[in-house]
């Protein structure tokens, strides 16, 4: 069973940075895509961020240019660096893991394993 545990989370003001931490057991790590997904109050869970195994990133256009996913095969471990924060950033910030090894994650339905969530908040 695939394990998925969280951190790096907290309070920032508008324009700081944070960087989050994902650390993944019980799978293949090597062969799993990854990703970042965020859920803010009374909004759906969204995509922000994936890498496939191979290390190749997606990003939605909310991040880009301010947000970086990046992955540790030696370490089973993916980060996501995110600089500018912007209150608009606030939210539960989740790391997943696909269902099925060598696929990309492309939206909610291809996850297979969540993370319990950290939560960021950037303040004005």
């Amino acid at each position: 069973q695939v394990q998925l545990v969280e951190s790096g989370g907290g309070l920032v003001q508008a324009g700081g940075s944070l960087r989050l931490s994902c650390a993944v057991s019980g799978g293949t790590f090597n062969t799993y895509g990854m990703g970042w997904f965020r859920q803010a109050p009374g909004k759906e869970r969204e995509i922000v961020a994936t890498i496939s195994w191979t290390g190749f990133g997606y990003y939605a256009d909310p991040v880009k240019g301010r947000f970086t996913i990046s992955r540790d095969n030696a370490k089973n471990t993916v980060y996501l660096q995110m600089n500018s924060l912007k209150p608009e950033d606030t939210a539960v910030y989740y790391c997943a893991a696909g269902a099925v090894r060598f696929q990309r994650l492309n939206s909610r339905q291809d996850v297979g394993f969540w993370g319990q969530g950290t939560q960021v908040t950037v303040s004005a």
